[in-house]
């Protein structure tokens, strides 16, 4: 992969990497960005700090942002290893600063990195994550050889009213997980249930468990595991992230979908946020999902609020 030849930053902006100290700051950009979209916000402070915690991932190599004269941070960007021989991405620029040239500066940079992390793969694929709606990005990045690949869909459920927890299906139990003893039947239920899918599915049993268990918003006590006569069948592993409440895998085994396995998982989990005074629980899913995920998320009340696109060269 060949970067164009660099687009100089505008008069009065400048690069630097980012510090621990400027979460809020880029939260406020990209909150920005997303209002500016007619989007319902979704990637807050608590979305920054989870993408930081990322394994591998280095702030001083992999990450930046613009700032303006006075020092206000008006763009951010970044790369981050993703499977082997892949590379993942994104930036966003704040809508008062839009049109002067910073993205194309911006991706140059995200380019380069890309490149220096995929020297000597024989295969190297590059990615990166664009808002829906930001058509100047999606130009840029198609006149830079990517193409869209994914479309995926935030979606939420408002948690300002009773939660009906609904029946479960006959012989299932669900219930909380033992944090240390269930987590290999757990990777092992995602591992099934994704196991046809290239782009999401977990990474390998230690790396996962690593990967958990550093998270800033890592809490076992809100994960559910669905059994059938003792055998973990299904599984919800959930999020707290200030406001809200996040199902980051809703998994399923073949055996046992079609049952209202899932529908029960989400109901218990919105019960849970609920309990702890959480306005709305979130999640992010693949809008041509092949097991039908939105068809169930719609059934129990999420409605997509952000929408966004993955491309790739």
């Amino acid at each position: 992969m060949t970067a164009p030849e660099p687009h100089p930053i505008p008069a009065g902006y400048a690069f630097r990497a980012p510090t621990l100290d400027d979460v809020e700051a880029v939260a406020e950009v990209h909150l920005a960005d997303q209002r500016a979209g007619g989007a319902e916000p979704t990637l807050d402070a608590s979305f920054i700090r989870q993408v930081w915690s990322r394994r591998g991932f280095d702030l001083a190599t992999d990450a930046w942002v613009v700032t303006d004269e006075v020092g206000t941070i008006v763009a951010y960007g970044q790369v981050h290893p993703d499977e082997p021989g892949t590379v993942g991405s994104w930036g966003v620029v704040h809508p008062d600063h839009r049109g002067l040239g910073i993205g194309s500066a911006l991706f140059d940079r995200i380019e380069a990195r890309a490149s220096a992390i995929l020297a000597g793969v024989p295969t190297p694929r590059f990615r990166h994550s664009i808002d829906a709606f930001d058509s100047a990005a999606a130009a840029m990045a198609g006149a830079r050889g990517l193409r869209p690949i994914r479309h995926h869909w935030h979606m939420q459920i408002e948690l300002d009213r009773r939660i009906e927890l609904g029946p479960l299906p006959p012989g299932i139990e669900i219930g909380g997980i033992d944090p240390e003893a269930d987590l290999p039947a757990i990777h092992g239920i995602l591992e099934s249930a994704f196991a046809g899918d290239p782009f999401d599915h977990p990474e390998p049993f230690e790396l996962w468990t690593e990967q958990m268990k550093r998270s800033p918003s890592h809490d076992p006590t809100l994960w559910l595991l669905a059994r059938d006569g003792g055998l973990p069948v299904g599984v919800l592993i959930a999020s707290d992230r200030d406001d809200d409440g996040w199902v980051d895998w809703l998994a399923v085994l073949d055996t046992h979908r079609g049952r209202g396995l899932g529908t029960a998982l989400l109901r218990r989990s919105f019960a849970a946020f609920a309990a702890r005074g959480r306005r709305r629980a979130l999640l992010n899913v693949d809008a041509e999902n092949v097991t039908g995920a939105t068809a169930v998320y719609e059934r129990v009340g999420m409605r997509a609020v952000f929408r966004w696109d993955l491309w790739e060269r």
